[in-house]
């Protein structure tokens, strides 16, 4: 069990948790997760929220394959108004950020946030771990090389799960050093990793489990869903539940999901399979 203090509000995860996506641009690789305005905004939060969603975790910027990079202030301008809104409609709710500018996540942790989610692990933004460490909020710390724009270029690894904990013990380190109590592992599946890799790694993904703490999964609706599928990123909500349930028995703590309520499906599947009794 682990316990994430966000802002002063406990979050318990003895149990796998859910984070909804929530993408404030309109260039997100998944059309459904796109949304024009702060109602259309929070007529999700509120679909998310009634499925069961512990977390909404807001972006403003593409992180896909190639996507372009987006300033501190434009980032700023979408999703700022959208974090308030959330929270002053839903206050129970638990909102996370997700940007690799620390000014971002300063910005958005006063207006409502309680946990940065950075795909850079800080790597971008050489002032985001002190950020945080001062912000005092737990810290989403991704794998990547490389950029979104670059990583694909970045596929060479010898061994892909000792490589990814090696890196994690590192930044672990760092966080620590900076202040920040509170950090969640993310593996970053198509993050400067390609379809079979994505699947190695989430086959050996327990082996993260030696880094004492929370890991977040994100698979859905991913490239390595539909293309080994061969079908299109509309299609891959039952694919993108196989994954999920694959993590959550390797070991994942928190499914960062499109699908709110398949996603909460499998873990109630999950641990009810996992309290019963052993195998004759």
């Amino acid at each position: 069990m682990f316990t994430l203090n966000c802002k002063d509000r406990l979050l318990v995860v003895d149990k796998p948790l859910v984070m909804g996506i929530v993408n404030a641009t309109p260039d997100s690789f998944y059309p459904g997760s796109r949304f024009n305005s702060t109602q259309e905004v929070l007529q999700q939060v509120q679909k998310m929220v009634s499925d069961g969603a512990d977390i909404i975790d807001v972006g403003g910027q593409s992180t896909r394959p190639g996507s372009e990079e987006l300033s501190a202030a434009e980032e700023l301008e979408r999703v700022i108004g959208i974090i308030q809104s959330i929270h002053f409609n839903f206050p129970n709710t638990i909102i996370s950020i997700d940007t690799f500018y620390s000014n971002v996540a300063r910005e958005a942790v006063l207006a409502g946030a309680a946990i940065v989610n950075d795909v850079s692990a800080a790597s971008r933004d050489a002032n985001m771990l002190p950020v945080v460490g001062k912000l005092d909020v737990p810290y989403v710390c991704m794998h990547m090389r490389g950029t979104p724009a670059t990583m694909q270029q970045y596929t060479q690894y010898e061994n892909i799960a000792k490589e990814v904990l090696d890196y994690f013990i590192q930044k672990i380190a760092l966080c620590r050093k900076a202040g920040i109590k509170d950090i969640i592992i993310d593996p970053g599946f198509g993050f400067a990793k390609n379809s079979e890799q994505n699947l190695l790694l989430l086959k050996q993904l327990s082996v993260l489990k030696l880094l004492d703490a929370p890991i977040l999964c994100g698979l859905s609706r991913k490239s390595t869903v539909y293309r080994t599928l061969g079908v299109n990123v509309e299609e891959a909500l039952n694919g993108t539940t196989v994954l999920n349930t694959i993590a959550l028995l390797n070991g994942a703590h928190i499914l960062r999901v499109h699908d709110v309520k398949e996603a909460r499906e499998a873990i109630k599947l999950v641990e009810a399979y996992k309290t019963k009794g052993p195998a004759m």
